[in-house]
């Protein structure tokens, strides 16, 4: 029998706080990552276009090649190329989400969105399965900042 008096997610903020910068974003990557994987499939598509809503010329583009890598159609770097593209990626298009929401998890960390703010908003739809997992990848990203990485 184990001893736990911490929540999984209360874990993962508290180890967020405790790191540099590059950890912290990290972090936040897994975090994202792990929601997308959690989504329902029916309700990939409407996270999909909420991904693109804030993304730049740049990034649109890289998506944009992305999307032309799996030879769904010549790339546009566009949000109606990638919105209409998605349901033609199969079972690419976690990796899809994932890769948007990673970026605009970037401009907001760039622009200095919180971490809390993100953990509020991702960690609630998160198993409680997931969340362990995530904690014990935090504990690594913990042990990987505090021996000497510099950040």
């Amino acid at each position: 029998m184990s001893l736990c008096f911490i929540e999984p997610q209360d874990a993962i903020r508290v180890i967020a706080e405790s790191v540099g910068r590059e950890a912290r974003r990290q972090i936040l990557g897994e975090v994202v990552r792990a929601w997308v994987d959690e989504i329902p499939e029916s309700e990939l598509e409407s996270h999909y276009a909420k991904a693109l809503a804030d993304l730049d010329e740049h990034d649109l583009s890289l998506l944009a090649a992305w999307h032309a890598s799996l030879e769904v159609g010549h790339p546009l770097p566009n949000r109606e190329f990638v919105v209409n593209v998605f349901p033609s990626l199969g079972d690419h298009r976690r990796e899809a989400l994932k890769i948007a929401a990673g970026f605009r998890g970037e401009e907001a960390f760039e622009a200095g969105v919180g971490e809390d703010q993100a953990f509020d908003t991702v960690l609630p739809w998160l198993s409680e399965a997931r969340c362990i997992e995530l904690a014990k990848e935090c504990l690594e990203l913990y042990c990987w900042d505090r021996l000497g990485v510099d950040n």
